[in-house]
């Protein structure tokens, strides 16, 4: 029982740990603090527990105690750890996000859906409240993926390759499956016990210095499903190798019509195919897109894990499918000379290119030829008597086709769609998976052809479903925030330039008016400055069950409707469209539809960003990677931003890198912030936007996928030597090996070491591999 003398010492406990004076301590450090001879101890760690009981007080992962919030409040919501130390936010839709300090954690990692007890502010300088993790009500994680890096006490330690892991990871070695030390490996987590987590070796990827090793744990960190279920494989196993007469009733036929599709030199998907007629009026434009949801239906194995997939991942080394290749590559692919089921969209357009009317079919089709992008341009050049002549029977509709995607670009251009022309630069790589080279990819007017078309289905699609008022996915992108708004203005106006035309609340910014600028610095230094920070100051396109419409291509009606082999939203507006024009959707199944497009949305826009994330982050890898073996070479490269931090240099084959400021050892360097350019305080030199460097290349790390250049005045051999040893021991590209299953044996390679890239909305073109790069 409790006496008052107990009651009167826990009330001065509690009091002390409630002030402001206190900072978390052990038990040892409160017994020096209470001067509690060694008798008593006891007593005081049984207080301590009662307090502990009675959630008054509690132990971080330090081991220290803490008062629980006097008020009882409570914060729920995710846990977001930084990377760059050891504290993280669960964020509040109110926007009062909670700060939570690393020892206040408990054993929760990042991602995991905790409640948090809210405490009174501290008296920092921005007043945040902070809390304490009481309760994790979801794991995130499952599973990490890390390196091997010693053993020590009968333990293996593993550090985790996602820094906002805080968690010290332990193996035991009866749990390690054969990996060894410098292995990158997937572990299973077992347990958790204040800051250690113990796990289980799932599957080891290679030795840590591996380039196959870093691309499966960027793969991994970003939940990418490289493997279809055994229930997927056997549904797509079953799916017809070819239509059925059955398939083609009630469907328009359009075998007859010269159909035929337009992608890069090794696809292997075929999702979409054109067509087109003269008229007197003007045009008559076919787009004809593969009718997938034939195949994978609704609430099946298929639809559930493209579902889960959201798109198709388009690695420099690979290609990661939504759908099985069967499908894919197969029965869902407008093959040429084969029949296939497809929704066709059937556009007149005038002569100037305005859209008159349009129809959407249920249809079937038959592809008579397989053509590419580089033939259809060489073609349109009329330079190369060989094709012309292989292909005589298209070349009036690929005449045609340039003539109509001339006008329907005027048009867009004419209402302001924002047309970031930026060449795009892409590892190459060999059949071993090993980066060669790189190329800058052009876009040729196949290119721009095919996408004008594109992008004309999507609006007639878009347009359709919100007049008939369907429950549907639409493509959307918004204005610029005020704040964005405010940042562009002060940036452009550094650079001397101007947002043409009034902008206030009752006249919000206008996509032309960013066109503007990017046509007014088009040729100049800083073209590519301006076109990448209006890029990055956009808002991100995404899903939405609400037609918001698309400020990037100044359209009222937008959606994505042309790629349902490789994203998910194309794949299910399929499915409403189909069910329209089949008929009326009744109440309760609109109610469903509503519902389902709404969760769709929001999971699609998800996957899209993890999807867009991973590719660049492969990129990055390939390109340092690949540049690895030129540390200590010497290159031309121009200035393509210039930072308080150092100086951006591109070389000619587009691949970018830092020149740090502090190696820059001729001058003491100051940053004019208004004109971007730096100043040296003793020589008056200076550094501005568009000057041609000569540059040392002294680093490519794969690691963190950075690459660093010292000024050719500047560089030493003792440097270039020392960064050289360094990359050395980072990354082979000579031996890449493979991932290998727990236990097996596995040669392992030599060494050496990675960079930078970008990706941008407004493109459709398909990438090397089959690839098609992210856009709109």
């Amino acid at each position: 029982m409790e006496t008052n003398s107990d009651k009167i010492r826990k009330e001065r406990i509690l009091k002390f740990m409630r002030s402001k004076e206190y900072t978390p301590m052990k038990m040892k450090e409160l017994c020096i603090l209470f001067d509690v001879p060694k008798s008593q101890r006891n007593e005081l760690a049984k207080i301590l527990a009662d307090l502990e009981a009675e959630r008054k007080i509690s132990v971080n992962r330090a081991g220290k105690y803490i008062a629980a919030s006097r008020d009882g409040k409570t914060a729920a919501g995710v846990l977001s750890c930084s990377g760059r130390g050891f504290f993280g936010f669960i964020a509040q839709e109110n926007g009062d996000d909670v700060f939570i300090r690393g020892e206040d954690m408990g054993t929760a990692l990042d991602g995991d859906t905790v409640v948090a007890e809210v405490f009174d502010k501290r008296g920092y300088k921005n007043e945040r409240r902070e809390g304490r993790v009481v309760k994790i009500t979801s794991r995130a994680n499952t599973s990490l993926i890390g390196v091997i890096t010693e053993k020590k006490n009968k333990l293996y330690k593993m550090k985790c390759d996602n820094e906002k892991i805080y968690a010290k990871i332990r193996i035991e070695p009866r749990n390690m499956a054969g990996a060894e030390i410098g292995d990158r490996v997937i572990i299973e987590i077992t347990r958790y016990e204040g800051y250690y987590l113990f796990g289980t070796v799932k599957k080891i990827l290679g030795k840590q210095s591996e380039l196959i090793s870093l691309t499966e744990s960027i793969i991994y960190e970003h939940k990418i499903r490289t493997e279809f279920p055994k229930s997927v494989l056997e549904a797509a196993q079953k799916t017809p190798s070819e239509i059925s007469p059955e398939d083609t009733v009630k469907r328009l036929d359009l075998r007859g019509k010269n159909i035929f599709t337009i992608d890069g030199d090794n696809s292997k998907d075929f999702d979409d195919a054109v067509s087109i007629e003269k008229t007197e009026t003007g045009f008559i434009l076919g787009v004809h897109i593969a009718d997938v949801t034939h195949y994978v239906h609704e609430g099946e194995a298929l639809d559930k894990e493209a579902f889960e997939r959201g798109t198709s991942v388009y690695l420099a080394d690979r290609v990661i499918p939504m759908l099985p290749e069967r499908l894919s590559n197969g029965i869902c692919s407008l093959n040429p000379n084969c029949d296939r089921l497809a929704l066709s969209v059937i556009m007149n357009f005038d002569k100037d290119g305005n859209r008159l009317g349009y129809k959407i079919h249920k249809s079937v089709i038959r592809s008579c030829e397989r053509m590419t992008y580089k033939n259809v341009s060489a073609i349109l050049d009329g330079g190369n008597k060989e094709l012309l002549k292989r292909y005589k029977s298209i070349v009036p509709d690929l005449k045609l086709m340039k003539r109509l995607s001339a006008k329907l670009e005027k048009q867009r251009e004419r209402r302001g769609c924002i047309d970031f022309d930026m060449p795009e630069v892409i590892p190459l790589i060999n059949e071993r998976g090993e980066p060669v080279g790189v190329v800058s990819e052009e876009r040729l007017v196949s290119h721009r052809m095919i996408e004008s078309f594109m992008l004309a289905a999507n609006e007639a699609v878009a347009e359709f479903a919100s007049e008939k008022e369907l429950p549907f996915i639409y493509r959307v992108h918004e204005n610029l925030s005020p704040e964005k708004l405010a940042a562009v203005r002060e940036f452009l106006q550094k650079l001397n330039i101007r947002l043409v035309g009034r902008i206030d609340e009752n006249n919000p910014l206008r996509p032309k008016q960013l066109q503007s600028v990017l046509n007014r610095t088009k040729g100049t230094p800083e073209e590519k400055m301006v076109s990448i920070y209006l890029l990055r100051s956009m808002m991100k396109a995404r899903y939405s069950p609400e037609c918001s419409g698309h400020f990037g291509l100044a359209a009222e009606y937008y959606c994505h409707f042309t790629s349902p082999i490789r994203r998910y939203p194309d794949l299910a507006i399929h499915r409403i469209l189909k069910e329209k024009l089949s008929g009326k959707i009744g109440k309760r199944r609109f109610a469903a539809l509503t519902s389902f497009a709404a969760g769709a949305s929001v999971k699609s826009s998800e996957k899209e960003i993890e999807a867009m994330y991973c590719e660049r982050e492969v990129d990055d890898l390939m390109k340092t990677a690949y540049m690895s073996r030129f540390i200590g070479s010497e290159f031309t490269a121009k200035i393509s931003s210039v930072t308080s931090f150092g100086i951006f240099a591109e070389l000619e084959n587009g691949i970018e890198g830092l020149i740090r400021l502090e190696t820059m050892r001729s001058d003491y360097y100051t940053f004019d912030e208004s004109v971007f350019r730096l100043i040296g305080e003793r020589t008056g030199r200076i550094y501005n936007i568009g000057d041609t460097l000569e540059v040392v290349l002294v680093r490519a790390d794969t690691e963190s996928r950075q690459i660093d250049f010292v000024l050719k005045e500047d560089a030493t051999k003792e440097s270039i030597d020392r960064a050289a040893r360094k990359a050395s021991v980072k990354v082979s590209i000579d031996r890449l090996g493979r991932p290998k299953k727990s236990g097996e044996k596995r040669k392992s390679g030599g060494r050496r070491k990675s960079a930078k890239n970008k990706n941008y909305y407004n493109k459709k073109s398909k990438g090397k591999s089959g690839g098609k790069r992210r856009g709109h």
